[in-house]
């Protein structure tokens, strides 16, 4: 594949690969990233007796942290369910596994951007051609992922507005770093697919050389 295409759509790749695991790691491993969470200000709300101010959601668990930030996290596992009470106990925000289990496509897609990234750094016309396939594939299995995301938020939402108590519910880093592996990975694609038709290109045009000859066609009927 034409170097100048090449190098930019491996770092694409590369790019998303490393922004893809540190999502599919997330919590409880990795507490700074997680899908959405949401902050319940100075009033506490409980959790079976324990009383939380912050509640996050990852990709294996929920971790709750209460006024001092002291962290406890669910049972790290695929799909978990979350059950939250208000002070008073007249509400219940609860979400099911079924909401989310779906999160696991994204290590599914971080898979798809590692064989993409092995494949791009083939310089065979028909791997890079594969390669830029793997790209797409991977692409939309993030942007499933990012559906999934997306449809938890607005559940948790839903959810912990139930609560009454002005829970602020808002976007955290992994929602984030998703949408922007999804442009990376579009990205890489496109690259990497210009680059194999550029090749091909170059190629028919060795392959079929113009004439040096002076005069072209008109010079065959000049007399000796």
């Amino acid at each position: 594949m034409s170097r100048a295409f090449c190098i930019p759509g491996v770092l694409f790749l590369v790019c998303a690969l490393v922004l893809s695991f540190l999502v599919s790691v997330s919590l409880p491993f990795l507490p700074a990233i997680d899908i959405a969470r949401t902050h319940f200000g100075n009033g506490q709300v409980q959790t079976g007796s324990q009383g939380i101010s912050q509640i996050r959601f990852g990709i294996w668990a929920a971790c709750y942290y209460d006024t001092n930030d002291a962290r406890t996290c669910l049972k790290t596992g695929h799909a978990y369910n979350v059950e939250i009470t208000n002070p008073t106990g007249s509400h219940t925000a609860n979400v099911r596994k079924a909401w989310t289990r779906g999160l696991a496509v994204h290590p599914v897609a971080t898979a798809a951007t590692f064989i993409a990234l092995l494949l791009s750094l083939s310089t065979h016309i028909t791997v890079t051609l594969i390669a830029s396939i793997m790209s797409f594939l991977a692409a939309l299995l993030t942007l499933i992922a990012f559906a999934i995301d997306i449809a938890l938020f607005a559940l948790l939402k839903h959810e912990m507005n139930k609560l009454q108590i002005g829970a602020n519910t808002v976007t955290a880093p992994g929602f984030w770093m998703t949408f922007v592996t999804l442009i990376l990975l579009l990205l890489a694609g496109c690259t990497v697919c210009f680059g194999r038709r550029r090749d091909r290109m170059s190629g028919a045009t060795t392959s079929y050389p113009m004439s040096s000859t002076k005069g072209g066609f008109f010079s065959r009927f000049r007399r000796n």
